[in-house]
Protein backbone atom coordinates (compact mmCIF):
# COMPACT_ATOMS: atom_id res chain seq x y z
CA UNK A 1 0.00 0.00 0.00
CA UNK A 2 2.82 2.40 0.92
CA UNK A 3 4.69 1.58 -2.31
CA UNK A 4 1.54 2.24 -4.35
CA UNK A 5 1.08 5.63 -2.68
CA UNK A 6 4.71 6.53 -3.35
CA UNK A 7 4.39 5.79 -7.07
CA UNK A 8 1.15 7.74 -7.24
CA UNK A 9 2.77 10.71 -5.47
CA UNK A 10 5.84 10.55 -7.72
CA UNK A 11 3.68 10.57 -10.87
CA UNK A 12 1.72 13.59 -9.63
CA UNK A 13 4.90 15.44 -8.64
CA UNK A 14 6.53 14.80 -12.03
CA UNK A 15 3.42 15.98 -13.86
CA UNK A 16 3.11 19.08 -11.68
CA UNK A 17 6.78 19.98 -12.16
CA UNK A 18 6.68 19.45 -15.94
CA UNK A 19 3.46 21.48 -16.17
CA UNK A 20 5.12 24.42 -14.42
CA UNK A 21 8.03 24.23 -16.84
CA UNK A 22 5.62 24.06 -19.79
CA UNK A 23 3.70 27.09 -18.54
CA UNK A 24 6.95 29.05 -18.29
CA UNK A 25 8.20 27.83 -21.69
CA UNK A 26 5.27 26.53 -23.79
CA UNK A 27 7.23 24.36 -26.21
CA UNK A 28 5.74 21.20 -27.72
CA UNK A 29 8.64 19.04 -26.58
CA UNK A 30 8.14 20.26 -22.98
CA UNK A 31 4.50 19.16 -22.82
CA UNK A 32 3.83 17.39 -19.49
CA UNK A 33 1.96 14.69 -21.41
CA UNK A 34 5.22 13.91 -23.21
CA UNK A 35 7.79 14.62 -20.48
CA UNK A 36 6.09 12.78 -17.61
CA UNK A 37 5.84 9.31 -19.25
CA UNK A 38 9.36 9.57 -20.68
CA UNK A 39 10.85 10.39 -17.27
CA UNK A 40 8.80 7.66 -15.58
CA UNK A 41 9.82 5.00 -18.11
CA UNK A 42 13.47 6.04 -17.83
CA UNK A 43 13.27 5.89 -14.04
CA UNK A 44 11.62 2.46 -14.02
CA UNK A 45 14.18 1.06 -16.45
CA UNK A 46 17.11 2.55 -14.54
CA UNK A 47 15.87 1.18 -11.20
CA UNK A 48 14.80 -2.17 -12.75
CA UNK A 49 11.30 -1.77 -11.34
CA UNK A 50 8.61 -3.89 -13.03
CA UNK A 51 5.58 -2.18 -14.51
CA UNK A 52 3.28 -4.14 -12.19
CA UNK A 53 4.95 -2.55 -9.16
CA UNK A 54 4.50 0.94 -10.56
CA UNK A 55 0.95 0.27 -11.69
CA UNK A 56 -0.10 -0.67 -8.15
CA UNK A 57 -0.36 3.08 -7.62
CA UNK A 58 -0.48 4.37 -11.19
CA UNK A 59 -3.68 2.45 -11.93
CA UNK A 60 -5.59 4.80 -9.63
CA UNK A 61 -4.97 7.59 -12.11
CA UNK A 62 -6.15 5.37 -14.97
CA UNK A 63 -9.31 4.52 -13.03
CA UNK A 64 -10.09 8.25 -12.83
CA UNK A 65 -10.27 8.57 -16.63
CA UNK A 66 -13.85 7.40 -16.87
CA UNK A 67 -15.39 9.66 -14.19
CA UNK A 68 -13.22 12.55 -15.49
CA UNK A 69 -14.89 12.14 -18.88
CA UNK A 70 -18.24 12.96 -17.25
CA UNK A 71 -16.87 16.41 -16.36
CA UNK A 72 -17.05 17.30 -20.06
CA UNK A 73 -20.81 17.67 -19.55
CA UNK A 74 -20.22 21.15 -18.07
CA UNK A 75 -18.79 22.84 -21.21
CA UNK A 76 -21.22 20.85 -23.35
CA UNK A 77 -24.10 22.46 -21.48
CA UNK A 78 -22.45 25.88 -21.72
CA UNK A 79 -22.13 25.73 -25.51
CA UNK A 80 -25.29 23.76 -26.23
CA UNK A 81 -26.58 26.26 -28.83
CA UNK A 82 -23.32 26.17 -30.78
CA UNK A 83 -23.27 22.37 -30.72
CA UNK A 84 -26.87 22.26 -31.91
CA UNK A 85 -26.12 24.65 -34.77
CA UNK A 86 -23.17 22.61 -36.03
CA UNK A 87 -24.44 19.14 -35.05
CA UNK A 88 -24.68 17.77 -38.61
CA UNK A 89 -21.19 18.94 -39.58
CA UNK A 90 -19.68 17.53 -36.38
CA UNK A 91 -21.44 14.17 -36.77
CA UNK A 92 -20.43 13.69 -40.41
CA UNK A 93 -16.85 14.84 -39.79
CA UNK A 94 -16.31 12.62 -36.76
CA UNK A 95 -17.89 9.58 -38.44
CA UNK A 96 -15.69 10.07 -41.51
CA UNK A 97 -12.59 10.50 -39.37
CA UNK A 98 -13.41 7.42 -37.30
CA UNK A 99 -13.90 5.21 -40.37
CA UNK A 100 -10.66 6.49 -41.92
CA UNK A 101 -8.81 5.85 -38.64
CA UNK A 102 -10.08 2.26 -38.47
CA UNK A 103 -9.25 1.48 -42.10
CA UNK A 104 -5.84 3.18 -42.07
CA UNK A 105 -4.87 1.43 -38.82
CA UNK A 106 -5.87 -1.93 -40.23
CA UNK A 107 -3.99 -1.35 -43.49
CA UNK A 108 -0.90 -0.19 -41.58
CA UNK A 109 -1.00 -3.30 -39.40
CA UNK A 110 -1.35 -5.56 -42.43
CA UNK A 111 1.45 -3.72 -44.24
CA UNK A 112 3.66 -4.42 -41.22
CA UNK A 113 2.52 -8.06 -41.44
CA UNK A 114 1.28 -8.15 -37.87
CA UNK A 115 -0.77 -11.14 -36.77
CA UNK A 116 -4.55 -10.84 -36.36
CA UNK A 117 -4.35 -10.23 -32.62
CA UNK A 118 -2.01 -7.27 -33.06
CA UNK A 119 -4.10 -5.96 -35.96
CA UNK A 120 -7.12 -5.95 -33.65
CA UNK A 121 -5.03 -4.27 -30.98
CA UNK A 122 -3.93 -1.45 -33.29
CA UNK A 123 -7.26 -0.66 -34.94
CA UNK A 124 -8.97 1.16 -31.99
CA UNK A 125 -5.90 3.33 -31.28
CA UNK A 126 -7.62 6.59 -32.28
CA UNK A 127 -10.14 6.67 -29.44
CA UNK A 128 -9.78 7.31 -25.73
CA UNK A 129 -7.91 4.52 -23.94
CA UNK A 130 -10.67 3.09 -21.65
CA UNK A 131 -13.08 2.56 -24.57
CA UNK A 132 -10.27 1.53 -26.95
CA UNK A 133 -9.39 -1.30 -24.56
CA UNK A 134 -13.02 -2.47 -24.52
CA UNK A 135 -13.19 -2.41 -28.33
CA UNK A 136 -9.89 -4.27 -28.53
CA UNK A 137 -11.13 -7.01 -26.24
CA UNK A 138 -14.38 -7.31 -28.21
CA UNK A 139 -12.58 -7.82 -31.54
CA UNK A 140 -9.90 -10.17 -30.23
CA UNK A 141 -7.08 -7.74 -29.51
CA UNK A 142 -4.83 -7.27 -26.48
CA UNK A 143 -6.24 -4.41 -24.35
CA UNK A 144 -2.91 -3.47 -22.72
CA UNK A 145 -1.22 -3.21 -26.12
CA UNK A 146 -4.13 -1.13 -27.40
CA UNK A 147 -3.73 1.25 -24.45
CA UNK A 148 -0.10 1.87 -25.47
CA UNK A 149 -1.10 2.55 -29.08
CA UNK A 150 -3.87 4.90 -27.89
CA UNK A 151 -1.53 6.87 -25.65
CA UNK A 152 1.07 7.19 -28.42
CA UNK A 153 -1.61 8.30 -30.88
CA UNK A 154 -2.84 10.94 -28.45
CA UNK A 155 0.66 12.25 -27.79
CA UNK A 156 1.59 12.41 -31.47
CA UNK A 157 -1.74 13.99 -32.34
CA UNK A 158 -1.37 16.68 -29.70
CA UNK A 159 2.13 17.46 -30.98
CA UNK A 160 1.40 17.38 -34.72
CA UNK A 161 -2.16 18.77 -34.54
CA UNK A 162 -1.23 22.42 -33.82
CA UNK A 163 1.19 22.39 -36.76
CA UNK A 164 -1.54 21.01 -39.04
CA UNK A 165 -3.85 23.81 -37.91
CA UNK A 166 -1.13 26.35 -38.64
CA UNK A 167 -0.01 24.95 -41.99
CA UNK A 168 -3.57 24.68 -43.37
CA UNK A 169 -4.62 27.94 -41.69
CA UNK A 170 -7.54 26.36 -39.88
CA UNK A 171 -8.85 29.06 -37.56
CA UNK A 172 -12.48 27.94 -37.22
CA UNK A 173 -13.03 26.76 -33.64
CA UNK A 174 -15.43 23.97 -34.65
CA UNK A 175 -12.98 22.60 -37.25
CA UNK A 176 -10.10 22.80 -34.77
CA UNK A 177 -12.06 20.97 -32.12
CA UNK A 178 -13.17 18.18 -34.46
CA UNK A 179 -9.62 17.66 -35.72
CA UNK A 180 -8.03 17.44 -32.27
CA UNK A 181 -10.83 15.45 -30.62
CA UNK A 182 -11.20 12.90 -33.40
CA UNK A 183 -7.50 12.54 -34.13
CA UNK A 184 -5.97 12.70 -30.66
CA UNK A 185 -8.88 11.99 -28.24
CA UNK A 186 -8.22 13.02 -24.60
CA UNK A 187 -4.73 14.39 -25.14
CA UNK A 188 -5.90 16.37 -28.14
CA UNK A 189 -8.81 17.71 -26.12
CA UNK A 190 -6.41 18.93 -23.46
CA UNK A 191 -4.51 20.80 -26.18
CA UNK A 192 -7.79 22.11 -27.63
CA UNK A 193 -8.76 23.71 -24.31
CA UNK A 194 -5.45 25.60 -24.46
CA UNK A 195 -6.66 27.21 -27.70
CA UNK A 196 -10.11 28.20 -26.40
CA UNK A 197 -12.97 26.94 -24.28
CA UNK A 198 -15.21 26.42 -27.32
CA UNK A 199 -12.50 24.53 -29.23
CA UNK A 200 -12.04 22.28 -26.21
CA UNK A 201 -15.77 21.68 -25.94
CA UNK A 202 -16.06 20.71 -29.62
CA UNK A 203 -13.02 18.47 -29.18
CA UNK A 204 -14.54 16.73 -26.15
CA UNK A 205 -17.81 15.95 -27.94
CA UNK A 206 -15.84 14.79 -31.00
CA UNK A 207 -13.76 12.49 -28.80
CA UNK A 208 -16.89 10.97 -27.25
CA UNK A 209 -18.63 10.55 -30.61
CA UNK A 210 -15.53 8.96 -32.14
CA UNK A 211 -15.44 6.46 -29.27
CA UNK A 212 -19.13 5.62 -29.70
CA UNK A 213 -18.84 5.29 -33.48
CA UNK A 214 -15.78 3.07 -33.20
CA UNK A 215 -17.42 0.94 -30.52
CA UNK A 216 -20.42 0.35 -32.80
CA UNK A 217 -18.80 0.27 -36.22
CA UNK A 218 -15.33 -1.23 -35.70
CA UNK A 219 -16.33 -4.89 -35.13
CA UNK A 220 -18.48 -4.99 -38.29
CA UNK A 221 -16.06 -2.99 -40.43
CA UNK A 222 -13.09 -5.11 -39.38
CA UNK A 223 -14.96 -8.36 -40.03
CA UNK A 224 -15.85 -7.25 -43.56
CA UNK A 225 -12.58 -5.58 -44.61
CA UNK A 226 -9.88 -7.56 -42.86
CA UNK A 227 -11.26 -10.91 -41.72
CA UNK A 228 -13.85 -11.46 -44.41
Amino acid sequence: MITALLWLALTLLLYSASKRIYQAKPRVYLSPLLVTPIVLVALLMWAHIPYEAYNSGGKWLSDMLQPATIAFAVPLYKYYNVLKKHAAVILVSVLSGSVIAIISSGLLAEWLRLDHQLVSSLIPRSITAPIAMSVSQAIGGIPNVTAIFAVLTGLLGSIIGPYVLKWFRIDNEVARGVLLGTGAHGTGTSKAFELSSLTGTISSISMILAALFTLGVAPMLIAVLFYG
